[in-house]
């Protein structure tokens, strides 16, 4: 009957179009009738609990680093040099997209960042070169679903503070996943885009042009070294290392590049701000139902429930990563992460597994869905910042989809593929 009332309460808030932070707080006062301990001031503590961590701060900071990086001329100098590189081969652009994917995402930590940057700067290029634009769009929206899992991502951020979890350790174990990931991209681009390369005959690499590249964006491509590189080192806290990437950014934005001013200063604080404000509510509301959630003893009772497949911890995954897909597919990441974490972390830890490596699954799934209808968040701004029909972007992502689905099961079925080369890289 508590499992109902928190499914219920949550859900029937969210349908009648109540944003999802409030839609917490409903489901946590349900829980508080249902248990006949209503108390207003549960709710205050609770909410200001939750936004009163210091990890946490590192969501502004990675926000801010990346309205900066994208507006001053940062993105635009890391797809230069993806395109110098790789941009002689046959299809080159898709290969361009993915490499620039990559490094964005080290530096900003948000798929939405990373999909406007490379939607932005690259789909004008594959237009002109005459690519099939609806596939380059759902490539590019694919490519920044990376972003969830390789450092600095945000959501690993949200996780870590759900889940009372290292964050560091959690960024370097999402390392190897997030490469496995694009190189997914890389063979579906390959296998299912060649006839749309319209860039024949290719031109010669030329190392003239890649040096070129190089030097003109050496202060951007230092950045996700810097970061990375503080925190293995112990140098600074995934939190100031948050506050160094938007220095920094800032820094080489305006006195290198010099493509922003103090009067951009302020549009681009107050766009980090909102987004990062309304992170933050869903995570204060979402701390007065987690601690109704344990509270209710809802994890006891998910496990009893999970009990047939608590003997094979295989299997055991496999039905949490459908059931994560599925409420993926209905949710947007942040609300996901933070209601089913607690959740699904006892169940966890019950069985076994390893909690980090079920963080990186689970946020790999959830990476997915940020590309998966009806909510699609990626989807819808690839789509916006590139003109493109929805349906259309929908139809070019599948077959990367499918790539990306493949590897999150492969992962389950192999573990050892996240963990061993986790261990290492801590």
């Amino acid at each position: 009957m508590t499992i109902a009332v928190f499914v219920f309460s949550l859900c029937g808030a969210m349908a009648i179009g109540m944003p999802v932070a409030f839609a917490l707080l409903v489901c946590g006062v349900a829980l508080m009738v249902h248990l006949d301990m209503f108390d207003t001031q549960i709710i205050a503590q609770n909410l200001v609990l939750g936004a009163d961590n210091f990890p946490l701060m590192a969501i502004p900071f990675f926000m801010l680093a990346g309205e900066i990086m994208n507006k001053g001329g940062i993105s635009r100098q890391i797809v230069l040099v993806a395109e110098a590189l790789v941009g002689h081969i046959r299809g080159g652009l898709g290969y361009v997209a993915i490499a620039a994917a990559l490094v964005i995402a080290s530096i900003s930590g948000s798929a939405a960042a990373d999909s406007a940057a490379l939607a932005a700067v690259v789909i004008p290029m594959m237009r002109s070169a005459g690519y099939n634009v609806p596939r380059s769009a759902g490539l590019i929206a694919s490519a920044s679903a990376i972003a969830p899992i390789l450092p600095p991502a945000m959501p690993l951020v949200l996780f870590g503070v759900a889940a009372q979890l290292s964050i560091t350790k959690l960024f370097f174990t999402g390392i190897f996943p997030g490469l496995l990931m694009a190189l997914s991209l890389v063979i579906a681009w390959k296998l299912t885009a060649r006839k749309d390369f319209a860039d024949a005959p290719p031109r010669r690499f030329e190392w003239r042009v890649l040096v070129s590249a190089v030097c003109g964006a050496v202060w951007a491509l230092i950045l996700p070294f810097v970061i990375i590189g503080g925190m293995k080192a112990g140098v600074f806290t995934p939190t100031e290392a948050a506050v160094v990437a938007a220095v920094y950014s800032l820094l080489v934005s305006c006195v290198i590049y010099r493509q922003l001013s103090l009067a951009d200063l302020p549009g681009i604080i107050l766009a980090a701000a909102k987004t990062a404000s309304s992170i933050m509510l869903i995570v204060a509301a979402s701390m007065v139902s987690a601690w109704l959630i344990t509270i209710a003893e809802i994890p006891a009772q998910v496990t009893a429930l999970m009990q047939p497949f608590m003997h094979d911890k295989t299997l055991l995954m496999f039905v949490l990563m459908v059931l994560v897909f599925a409420v993926g597919t209905a949710l947007d990441l942040a609300p996901t992460v933070l209601i089913l974490t607690p959740v699904l972390m006892p169940l966890v830890k019950e069985a076994g597994i390893d909690p980090y490596y079920f963080g990186i699954m689970f946020m790999m799934n959830n990476a997915i869905g940020l590309i998966t209808p009806p909510v699609g968040t990626v989807l819808n701004i690839v789509s916006s910042v590139a003109r493109v029909k929805l349906d259309h972007v929908i139809t070019g992502m599948l077959p990367f989809l499918l790539a990306e689905t493949l590897v999150m099961f492969l992962l389950v079925l192999f573990p050892e593929l996240v963990t061993v080369p986790a261990q290492w890289l801590r």
